[in-house]
């Protein structure tokens, strides 16, 4: 056990496995396979790219056919892993426990009331510092009856401990879900990644996409390394996730350090990431924001802050706006655990007033997710700046330039007018 703490809370040294070594770049770089394809099938190709041991999943809508897709190519021989179908998302993830645990490099997806049927192995995953990579195809909550795109899932669990990246486009879903896993198995990070992609949107708009050469993405990857600090290996026998806190004896600073290594690990990942995305530009020629976005703040007055898909639609309106004369910009967060808090108050330093669009609510709050984010983020800015709520693209609905034209001109009130507590609800008067 107290192997355990050494290695996994405040991640030592190993002395087992090493890592094979990556080149520095790749000399001999080949031009990328084009595909016309959605989201979910995007998806499952970075899965393909990154070469996982063991898949395990179970269907659910929006996320079934990123499942088919993975399924056939296993199928088809096309990706060598190791394929369970298991009875439903509770065992998805515990079986994958038991994989990374034996050293298998592991991927699953999910989303809506899945994800809720899978927390009690999801709460355990980070805890147990196990770097597995897994897509979250952003779905509403129940109830009412909803299948439909949304982020209320993926807010609900974002304090579980898991790194958490959000994409805009397909072709960034492929592409996050091969660093993240460099990003997960990174030894001074050791946690697990989602990579979300909005449900509908993302998961079955259908876009031409780069697939990139598999010897470069090995090169890029290197050896999985998944193990190394908590190993099922009968020759070094040791307890994993043994009973441990209690009131006396060393189980309270035991538990302290178990949480303690976690903090750090999170920490640590915003370098790791910022690093893995750097990289990965050099080497692909594709340049992601890693942490936050900036979009046309220069000599910005005011500007919204945006995650995930509708940023596009966002930066339509913006510039429309811009063309109108006004000095607006936008913020787009694609980390948001952990909280990129430097990055954050950096964008929202250059303006005066800022909205936050959220596709989910905080309820107590009567705001959004992302907006209570921002709020704690302003803290820290030199001056104070207004913030409103603005919530809309619930349950699958759409958020167009229209929406976000309103969103522009609802938070330009901030620069003459006191911020109101009540949200904006953006589709309340669609017909």
């Amino acid at each position: 056990m107290n192997e355990v703490v050494e290695k996994t809370g405040l991640l030592a040294e190993p002395a087992g496995k090493g890592v094979v070594p990556r080149t520095d770049a790749v000399t001999a770089k080949k031009e990328p396979r084009i595909l016309v394809c959605d989201g979910n099938e995007a998806a499952a190709w970075g899965v393909v790219l990154s070469r996982p041991d063991m898949v395990a999943v179970y269907p659910i809508t929006p996320q079934s056919s990123l499942a088919e897709y993975v399924a056939q190519f296993v199928a088809d021989g096309v990706l060598d892993a190791e394929l369970v179908e298991a009875e439903g998302e509770h065992s998805v993830l515990s079986v994958l426990h038991g994989a990374a645990l034996a050293g298998a490099r592991t991927y699953t997806a999910s989303c809506g009331q899945g994800l809720a049927f899978m927390f009690e192995p999801y709460f355990r995953t980070p805890n147990l510092r196990l770097p597995i990579v897994m897509s979250i195809v952003n779905r509403d909550g129940i109830t009412p009856q909803c299948v439909w795109g949304g982020q209320q899932d993926a807010m609900t669990v974002r304090e579980v401990g898991w790194v958490q990246l959000f994409c805009e486009t397909v072709q960034e879903v492929l592409d996050t879900i091969v660093m993240a896993y460099r990003i997960a198995e990174d030894r001074s990070v050791m946690l697990p990644v989602n990579v979300n992609h909005d449900g509908n949107y993302l998961s079955n708009g259908i876009v031409r996409i780069e697939l990139p050469d598999q010897a470069e993405v090995n090169d890029f990857l290197g050896t999985p390394d998944v193990n190394w600090h908590a190993a099922l290996d009968p020759d070094r026998p040791m307890g994993v996730d043994p009973l441990t806190g209690g009131a006396t004896g060393p189980g309270p600073a035991l538990f302290v350090g178990y949480r303690r290594g976690h903090c750090e690990g999170m920490q640590n990942a915003l370098r790791v990431i910022v690093e893995v995305h750097e990289e990965w530009a050099r080497r692909f020629g594709r340049r992601y924001a890693p942490l936050v976005e900036e979009y046309r703040l220069d000599e910005a007055d005011h500007a919204l802050v945006t995650i995930g898909s509708m940023a596009g639609a966002a930066k339509d309106a913006v510039d429309a706006a811009r063309d109108r004369g006004e000095r607006v910009g936008l913020i787009r967060i694609k980390t948001l655990r952990p909280f990129p808090l430097d990055a954050m108050v950096a964008a929202l330093d250059k303006v005066r007033a800022v909205g936050v669009v959220d596709r989910a609510v905080s309820y107590g709050w009567n705001s959004g997710p992302v907006h209570q984010e921002t709020l704690a983020a302003l803290q820290h800015c030199r001056h104070r700046i207004p913030c409103l709520s603005l919530i809309g693209g619930l349950a699958g609905a759409d958020l167009t330039q229209t929406h976000f034209e309103r969103a522009i001109a609802e938070t330009a009130k901030l620069l003459d007018a006191p911020c109101p507590r009540e949200p904006v609800w953006l589709n309340a008067e669609d017909r």
